[in-house]
């Protein structure tokens, strides 16, 4: 039997909007049938309560249509205009669907406010009201089961929100259930403060949703423990010395990653570019809601050590070497120079031809002279010399 070759992002990001997509068109239909329902034998059954749930259920229709256009932006890739993808409409989407909540449950708590102090004028429930609010629990339940599933599928943030959602709706629809029954054994007023309570219930999750976006698209971090893991991956990889500068944060159901990472300071830039090759894949690997990673490759801690920032870059530093070394006869027989820039200073490694090579002291001399030359300069530091490729302790072959 064929392993199932893992998906690329685009065929994820495809998947996350056919399934996101399916259990919004289920939820809205659902949801329909609910207000409808609700709406009309609340009046019918003359339960405020349920009238009150029906609204409730009609702004879920209107959350899940806001679910299904959500989830159809956020499965583009990244484009021209969005290089980092389209994850911020997801998060934007679950802060209207708080701000929305909020609003509708402030209007049903007022209402209900109102009535209440008119609880003795009010006509008892019918025993119609009572069944309509046992069909709502149900229907509620079995839709926060079938979005949950979905949502730990495809690990979408959204969908999960939307499943706790059709969970409190059928907490709700138990407190209507509890108010129309009261209110049927004479107890008029339990109808409306099963409205109040519906609505204090709505207002609590939609300042949850909202306060959790809003969080995101401040760039809030992932949390400590997923934060202290990245550190642990990074620092067992090969070749890297330390590390700091380390942020994350979130793009809907996506996070992303951005670190500093210290290596030795004198390998090469292919090597230290394969370290940074390979601490994002182990990220990428290890955490899987982690989409995209920039590593900035460090030859020593830039956040204690002094600062290389003013240094002059090869061609201001190489005009700058030929006027200090303009009376040495060895100036531009040398094969190549290194810079380093280290500590706030340029190190350099300067190599000649093995022609060159006299004598260990006549190379510790040449090595002398050229440090001493560089006293006016003080941006350059320590100067190594090398001879046909084989370093010397001391910066001469000997």
């Amino acid at each position: 039997m064929k392993d199932t070759p893992p998906m690329d992002a685009q065929q994820h990001r495809e998947l996350r909007k056919q399934e996101s997509g399916r259990v919004a068109i289920v939820g809205a239909l659902v949801n329909v049938i609910l207000s409808a329902v609700k709406v009309t034998v609340g009046i019918i059954g003359n339960s405020q309560a349920l009238i009150i749930d029906g609204i409730h259920s009609l702004s879920d229709l209107l959350t899940d249509i806001l679910v299904l256009v959500a989830s159809h932006q956020a499965s583009h890739g990244p484009d021209e205009n969005h290089p980092y993808g389209h994850g911020r409409f997801e998060t934007a989407a679950t802060l209207a669907l708080g701000a929305f909540l909020v609003l509708v449950a402030g209007g049903i708590m007022w209402d209900s406010f109102e009535r209440l102090f008119q609880a003795e004028h009010v006509n008892p429930p019918r025993a119609i009201a009572l069944y309509a609010a046992l069909f709502s629990i149900l229907a509620n339940e079995a839709l926060y089961w079938y979005t949950i599933i979905v949502a730990r599928r495809i690990n979408s943030e959204l969908l999960r929100a939307n499943a706790w959602h059709h969970r409190s709706d059928a907490v709700s629809s138990i407190v209507v259930l509890i108010g129309v029954g009261g209110a049927m054994l004479g107890h008029g007023w339990l109808d409306l403060a099963a409205a109040l309570i519906v609505g204090a219930m709505v207002a609590k999750i939609g300042w949850d949703l909202g306060w959790s976006a809003m969080r995101e698209l401040v760039d809030e971090s992932l949390e400590e423990d997923k934060v202290e893991k990245i550190r642990h991956i990074i620092t067992d990889i090969p070749g890297v010395s330390s590390l700091h500068m380390l942020r994350t944060r979130r793009q809907g159901h996506e996070a992303m990653a951005d670190v500093h990472v210290q290596v030795n300071p004198r390998i090469s830039v292919s090597e230290g570019h394969m370290i940074a090759i390979a601490v994002e894949e182990e990220i990428k690997a290890e955490i899987e809601e982690i989409s995209d990673v920039t590593v900035h490759i460090d030859p020593e801690d830039d956040e204690t050590m002094p600062t290389c920032k003013g240094l002059p870059l090869r061609e201001e530093a190489e005009a700058r070497l030929k006027d200090a070394w303009k009376d040495l006869s060895c100036l531009g027989r040398q094969d190549g120079i290194l810079l380093h820039y280290l500590g706030g200073k340029i190190d350099l490694d300067i190599f000649f031809p093995l022609d060159c090579y006299i004598s260990r002291e006549a190379a510790e001399k040449l090595q002398a002279t050229m440090q001493l030359s560089l006293e006016n300069y003080p941006e350059f530091g320590e100067v190594k010399l090398y001879f046909g490729g084989a370093a010397h302790p001391n910066g001469a072959q000997p």
